[in-house]
């Protein structure tokens, strides 16, 4: 006999350690299973009679069975047991799944033969997501139909063991019944249970999508840990106590996150108050850092922290308002004047303004605020265009070329890694990058933004990319952090059209709406973003080390406890 059982209260002790853990509870119900079968989840009785007295009746059984179809008994799963997975506890004993079940081949079906009435036809689908029914009239032997209650086991891409609780059924070819040769000698439920088991094991090591190739000889060839009948009862009803145990811990976590979510928020909403001013937003700063460490437990939540900042900064909601500012309508004034003395200055073609009478929103943002196309903030002599449609291979020496992927926010690499020919690039001459432009991808990957660094000077970009350079009496910055603000990704989102792939055209990028505060406000929004930012770095990292110490410590605690007598787990989770 084990020295003790895993009970509930140890199951709590050791969740009451890795809890903030984010698969804490999907471990645990893993760990239960990995317990059940392999001896260390209830104690063992001495005076249960032995797994190879149930091995040798069940044996008995399958002899006394007929062959089908005139086939001798296939006895290659017994043979099967060469090397044993681990140290069975007194009185188990292992044997080959064929040992223990049939293993029925389900049947394959033309589309004609599929129907809108009669005997229901189960198929893989039904098992996991589909509600679609198809149907047949034929008859067949009852080895091809599966009742309530039946142990089955799909084996396509989507597989995994199932107790069949639907109405009586043809069973499709990519599902396997399982019928037990003495169903007195052994428990569906066990069985199950190990199936759960081995079908996580598959999965997690990688090879799921052998199972599309799985065979019948292999799956008779599955070595199952064999308890005594009473303890293959005692585990099914340990297994059953402690997985409802975790549903009652799932859901207890659900509303602990729930909460948690709205504490951030309330946090958010005092760190982002426009009311705060350059000195006390230090104090609320410091009160976050303490805070939101606690409070933050998930990458999402930090990205969702990040994208309220911004939605914040564009709304006006960020920064207070400084009444004596020149208003962003003069500003405006000077923008349009500005672009047209600098394309007379260069001897271009002044592009006419951008006709966009969208002000839908202004009632919401602040009275010195207005809303203007981008393409209206853009240099004239260097409009809103994208690159080289076909830039051919790399070649020696060749002009830097920029690609999707390439755009980034920070840490750039000095050069771009592709070049393409000179006779190539020429005739795009007018998509050279001067380096400070914002670059927005319009193939593809939409609404992903990079900045070109002054050491891009001189590269070009591809078709896939669009050159925004704003004009001088704008920040450059603040129209960037407007670009990563949901209200104008949403926009790109919605004004995609999809050809091949996803694409945004320059004219749809033009009218680009972006909410104008006076300039001296875009500084100190930029400002202010910034700090916030930097506070979600330190966020971002504490929350990464957190994250990266709790999964070590349950990795060491079920190992520990995996690896010794239950005894010892109540030690490790002490």
């Amino acid at each position: 006999m084990r020295d003790g059982a895993f009970t509930a209260e140890r199951l709590l002790a050791l969740y009451d350690r890795v809890a903030e853990a984010e698969d804490a509870i999907p471990r645990l119900r893993r760990f239960v299973l990995d317990l059940a079968v392999r001896g260390k989840l209830v104690e063992q009785d001495a005076s249960d009679e032995p797994a190879a007295e149930l091995l040798k009746r069940i044996a008995g059984s399958a002899a006394q069975q007929p062959a089908r179809r005139g086939k001798q008994r296939d006895t290659s799963a017994a043979n099967a047991l060469e090397e044993l997975p681990f140290d069975a506890p007194d009185g188990w004993t292992f044997a080959a799944l064929g040992q223990l079940v049939r293993v029925l081949n389900g049947r394959a079906y033309k589309q004609q033969e599929l129907l809108s009435s009669g005997t229901p036809v189960l198929r893989v689908g039904n098992l996991f997501t589909s509600n679609h029914w198809y149907y047949s009239d034929l008859e067949l032997d009852d080895d091809k139909y599966c009742e309530a209650g039946d142990l089955i086991y799909a084996w396509s891409a989507s597989f995994g063991p199932f107790i069949w609780d639907g109405p009586r059924a043809i069973f499709h070819y990519h599902i396997w019944k399982l019928p037990l040769i003495s169903e007195a000698d052994l428990s569906k439920w066990y069985l199950f249970l190990f199936l759960q088991q081995k079908t996580r094991e598959i999965k997690e090591a990688g090879h799921g999508i052998s199972m599309v190739h799985m065979t019948k000889e292999k799956m008779e060839k599955l070595i199952v840990p064999l308890p005594p009948l009473a303890e293959q009862r005692r585990i099914v009803a340990k297994v059953n106590e402690l997985m409802a145990l975790c549903d009652r811990l799932e859901g207890a976590r659900a509303m602990r996150e729930a909460v948690r979510d709205r504490l951030t928020a309330a946090t958010l909403t005092r760190l982002t108050a426009p009311e705060i001013d350059a000195e006390t937003f230090p104090i609320h700063a410091r009160f976050a850092l303490q805070t939101l460490p606690t409070l933050t437990t998930r990458p999402d939540q930090i990205k969702t922290l990040r994208q309220t900042i911004l939605n914040l900064a564009v709304r006006g909601k960020l920064v207070p308002q400084d009444p004596t500012e020149e208003p962003a309508a003069e500003l405006l004034k000077r923008i349009g004047e500005e672009r047209v003395a600098k394309a007379k200055g260069a001897k271009v073609r002044a592009k006419r303004p951008v006709p966009f009478a969208d002000q839908t929103s202004i009632a919401s943002l602040p009275d010195s605020w207005r809303i203007e196309a981008i393409g209206n903030l853009v240099d004239p002599t260097a409009t809103i265009s994208y690159g080289v449609l076909v830039p051919g291979p790399d070649v020696t020496d060749g002009i830097p070329f920029v690609r999707a992927q390439d755009l980034a926010l920070s840490g750039h690499p000095e050069r771009p890694n592709k070049t393409i020919a000179p006779e190539i690039e020429a005739p795009y001459a007018r998509t050279r990058l001067r380096g400070g432009e914002i670059l927005l991808c319009v193939v593809g990957s939409i609404g992903k933004l990079g900045v070109a660094p002054q050491s891009w000077a001189g590269a070009n970009i591809a078709r896939a990319v669009a050159r925004i350079a704003p004009v001088e009496s704008i920040s450059s910055d603040y129209l960037l952090l407007a670009m990563r603000s949901d209200l104008i990704q949403t926009y790109c989102a919605e004004a995609t059209r999809t050809l091949a792939q996803p694409t945004l055209n320059v004219g749809l990028i033009e009218v680009l709406p972006i909410p104008l505060p006076p300039l001296a406000e875009q500084h100190r929004i930029v400002a202010k973003v910034d700090a916030l930012m930097s506070l979600c770095d330190q966020l971002e990292a504490s929350l990464t080390t957190t994250t990266t110490t709790r999964s070590r410590l349950l990795e060491a605690l079920l190992h520990e406890a995996l690896g010794g007598a239950p005894g010892a787990q109540a030690e490790a989770a002490a």
